[in-house]
């Protein structure tokens, strides 16, 4: 047995990986790219949903397009004084689709959060996928589960009764019948 098998092996490895992340990075552009513009766009205008569509290209090769709800006022205030308050702004959330360093693509939720007011929740990832595995279908679920996802975040509450002191049941305290 040649000495040099397993390393030859990991080195075809190696290669082959960086073949695909050269095959993956053109897909992006040529692609995926105008799919995921064209897909999100059409989903804006039948939902009427006013969201911005951006694309950040200023890296080569770390390619981003982001579905955003938006900014506004929160409708809360921080009080300078009796006659003065400061809006707090409320980022509204976004879908984001961002191309890693080896070409394949994140997708990912990034929540609503008020600006000032407590921290912002970390952000959902979807999945990883290579660029070839999106098609129309999957970003129409994608932007399903991001809106299921602002949907809970904006209607919060919590729906499972506190538990209180040493979480322990009060029916501990009922005589047995």
């Amino acid at each position: 047995m040649d000495v040099y098998t397993n390393l030859l092996s990991k080195v075809q490895n190696y290669k082959a990986i960086l073949a695909k992340t050269e095959h993956y990075r053109a897909a992006w552009s040529g692609g995926l790219k105008p799919l995921l513009l064209q897909t999100l766009t059409e989903i804006n205008q039948r939902c009427a949903l006013n969201a911005e569509i951006s694309e950040m290209d200023e890296l080569v090769n770390i390619g981003l397009v982001q579905f955003s709800l938006g900014t506004e006022a929160s409708g809360i205030a921080a009080r300078i004084n009796n006659n003065l308050q400061q809006p707090l702004i409320k980022s509204k959330g976004s879908l984001i689709y961002q191309q890693l360093f080896n070409g394949k693509v994140l997708v990912m939720i990034q929540y609503p959060h008020i600006e000032g007011f407590g921290d912002p929740r970390v952000p959902k990832t979807i999945a990883i996928y290579r660029p070839e595995e999106i098609k129309e279908p999957f970003i129409i679920r994608h932007m399903e589960e991001f809106l299921q996802e602002i949907i809970g975040w904006e209607d919060y509450d919590d729906d499972e009764p506190a538990k209180i002191g040493y979480h322990m049941s009060f029916d501990a305290d009922k005589p047995k019948s």
